[in-house]
This record gives structure tokens, C-alpha cells and sequence, in this order.
């Protein structure tokens, strides 16, 4: 186990020090002379004329949070609609299709809770 463990760990320890070693020579050779002009907001090449700290509504993060929820969806149907076929072959195809139709309906009931509190419209 251990001998099948050192790939993993060498791939891990190499990823950490390339890392921490971009870190070290972006602080070292990175520019350090800092303005008032450098500080201020920069959008577009227009100069801001009020506060640059908008508010947004949480009903944009909501609809974010929504759209990866349901596309995670899809992301786990796709697998298991590959490996259905072997799961039939199997003799577990029930198992398979309860599992998944369980997961489903959590889903749905989800975006029905959702669709009933007001989450998905635009006023």
C-alpha cells in the first residue's frame, strides 16, 4: 500500500513547493512602488465617480447558487446513465433506478420549494 501511495505523494509534495515557490518569487520580484493612483478602481478607463462598492441583490447569488445545483444535477446523471447498462447486466438495475430516482426527487422537491417561496422570479 505504501509503495502504491508514493506517485500520489511525490505529485502532491511537488504541487506544494511549485506553489509556495511561485508565491515566494512573485513577492520577491514583484513591483512594490504603490500610489494613490494604483489604489483607486480602474473600469474600463473611466475614472469612478461614486463609491465602488456596489450592492447586489441576493437574488442573483440565489439564482447562482440554483443554476450550480442543477447542473451538478446533470454532471451525476451523466455517470450513471453510462454505468446503468452494467448495472442491468448485473441483476442490480431496481437498486440502480431507486437510487437515482431518490436522488431525483430530493432535487425536485428542492425546486419546487424554491419555485413556490419566489426564488425564481425577476421583480
Amino acid at each position: 500500500m505504501a509503495e502504491q501511495s508514493v506517485p500520489l505523494l511525490l505529485v502532491v509534495s511537488l504541487a506544494i513547493v511549485m506553489a509556495l515557490l511561485f508565491l515566494v518569487l512573485s513577492y520577491v520580484l514583484g513591483p512594490k512602488n504603490a500610489s494613490a493612483l494604483k489604489s483607486t478602481s480602474y473600469e474600463c478607463g473611466i475614472p469612478a465617480r461614486s463609491s465602488v462598492q456596489i450592492r447586489f441583490f441576493v437574488r442573483f447569488f440565489l439564482v447562482a447558487l440554483l443554476f450550480l445545483l442543477f447542473d451538478l444535477e446533470a454532471v451525476f446523471l451523466y455517470p450513471w446513465a453510462i454505468l446503468y447498462r452494467g448495472f442491468v447486466e448485473a441483476g442490480r438495475a431496481g437498486f440502480a433506478l431507486g437510487e437515482m430516482g431518490a436522488f431525483v426527487s430530493i432535487l425536485v422537491v428542492g425546486f419546487v420549494y424554491v419555485w413556490k417561496k419566489g426564488g425564481l422570479e425577476w421583480q
